[in-house]
């Protein structure tokens, strides 16, 4: 099976910012390239940080309403930090966690979630900015045609994997979900069928009627 990987789902065309980069700056960047986070890079362009629209924001939230003029709470030394900052290297948040090209969508996805971010920038074997993937991105793959996935199943996990009988398995996909019906071998390979079809690109559930040639016997 071909697993589409961080490398092939990924933005190559990535706007970055440097520590200097002012305030204004970031803010036309952002809404030139109409993205809502920035990569910030050092000399080597290498990732460093990101400036998110969050930690601009900040900055805007903390000026004082003209109809509440006395109103806010005390901001610990972090937040005035970064209230007070008006380049990159103030405004970022760092460290930031990087993605690698080779990785896989489930390696990529599973980081996002961790680490509560929305996105990750990518970097090669030098630590060198080569792109960034996003959440929006990872979800391209359920995007995949139904017939492409019904043709990976039978030609890929069936046949190849389990050398399996096409003829013996039926394989119906709609919307990305799964339904195998037929009978199998062996009743240890249902469960591995299962998990072979979940691991498909493109595949939202497996649901199954299988039986095996064991049971019938």
């Amino acid at each position: 099976m071909q697993h589409r990987t961080v490398g092939d789902l990924m933005t190559h065309a990535v706007a970055r910012v440097q520590r200097g980069t002012v305030f204004t700056e970031i803010v036309r960047v952002l809404h030139e390239y109409d993205i809502t986070a920035v990569p910030v890079v050092d000399s080597e362009d290498r990732p460093i940080g990101i400036v998110s629209e969050a930690d601009l924001l900040a900055k805007a939230s903390q000026h004082a309403d003209p109809h509440h003029p006395f109103d806010g709470e005390p901001l610990d030394a972090r937040t005035r930090a970064k209230v007070a900052a008006t380049t990159a290297e103030g405004l970022m948040s760092s460290p930031v966690t990087c993605a690698r090209p080779e990785w896989s969508v489930v390696e990529a996805a599973r980081t996002i979630q961790e680490r509560r971010v929305k996105r990750l920038p990518v970097v090669d074997d030098a630590g060198v900015l080569v792109g960034i993937i996003s959440r929006g991105d990872l979800l391209r793959i359920f995007l995949r045609s139904d017939r492409s996935i019904r043709d990976e199943i039978v030609e890929d996990v069936i046949v190849r994997t389990l050398g399996e009988s096409p003829s013996a398995i039926g394989v119906d996909v709609n919307n990305g979900l799964v339904t195998l019906s037929g009978t199998v071998s062996g009743a240890d390979r249902v469960p591995v069928l299962v998990r072979l079809c979940r691991s498909v690109d493109g595949v939202v559930e497996v649901e199954h009627r299988l039986t095996s040639r064991e049971g019938q016997g």
